[in-house]
């Protein structure tokens, strides 16, 4: 079974999940289809072959401009919808913080309910210290009247900074679909990110890294072959329980104002 991000309103109920798939011999994928982005690929490939050092910094935005509320279970206040960016596109960004840099020790996070006839936080950031000592900077808001990169990683020898969303959430849109060996999920070189060191990429600073092409259709794949028996879970619910105790954290740290120091869960796999 596939079930859309973040899977539950709580950790809890997560792994309650999770047990009763393994109980019943059941598969349960969770769509975190953005690790399928061709900026967290590129970034995962980059970072793989030690591009950057060791990462020190990462910063991640899905900021949007949209001064006006559209309604729908986003924008709303009643906890049975868990409406709100935090849950939305927090869960996005910390799924992919914690799969580049693994578990994460300590949550301190702003949220803010800015737009008139909003009822749920439609500006919210997070600072996450993983364990390894990697700090995560993410940044959901429907309120960014201009808009940072999507990514900018800092590493001891170089950094990343990539601007724009990847292609294929648009396409899908426009009606088109992925085909088998026609190019999906390209985007052209003017929208490559840049590795380097002490200039601004808005300055010609570093050097333009071909963005590998996006790839939703891998996350299908995996899923089949965890079905078949020849390969593992792409995203599972114990992945996105812990997605959930930061979110969890991250609501607790804006509303008491204080940083939220995380157990770990000692039987639990991590990514990174």
């Amino acid at each position: 079974m596939i079930v859309d991000k973040p899977i539950a309103g709580t950790a809890a109920e997560a792994r309650e999940l999770a047990a009763l798939a393994d109980e019943r011999g059941l598969l349960l994928s969770v769509f975190q289809n953005r690790r399928w982005d061709n900026d967290f690929l590129t970034l995962t490939r980059l970072i793989a072959d030690g591009a950057l050092g060791d990462v020190q910094r990462f910063e991640s935005r899905f900021e949007r401009w949209r001064p006006q509320t559209k309604g729908g279970w986003r924008e709303s206040g009643d906890p049975l919808e868990i409406g709100g960016l935090l849950y939305d596109l927090g869960s996005h960004v910390v799924d992919q913080a914690l799969t580049l840099f693994g578990p994460a020790v300590q949550v301190y996070a702003e949220s803010d309910v800015r737009r008139p006839g909003a009822s749920a936080d439609d500006d919210t950031f997070i600072a996450i210290t993983h364990a390894n000592g990697v700090r995560s900077h993410l940044y959901v808001s429907a309120t960014t009247a201009q808009l940072g990169p999507r990514f900018r990683v800092l590493g001891s020898a170089a950094g990343y900074v990539k601007y724009g969303l990847d292609p294929q959430e648009a396409a899908l849109r426009d009606g088109l679909r992925p085909v088998a060996g026609e190019p999906w999920g390209e985007e052209p070189q003017e929208l490559w990110g840049r590795v380097g060191a002490g200039e601004s990429p808005l300055t010609d600073g570093g050097a333009p890294v071909r963005s590998l092409p996006g790839d939703y259709p891998a996350y299908y794949a995996a899923v089949t072959a965890a079905l078949r028996g020849t390969g593992e879970n792409p995203v599972t619910a114990l992945q996105a329980a812990a997605a959930l105790d930061v979110l969890e954290a991250a609501r607790r740290s804006a509303r008491e104002g204080t940083s939220v120091t995380l157990l770990p869960h000692p039987t639990e796999e991590h990514s990174a």
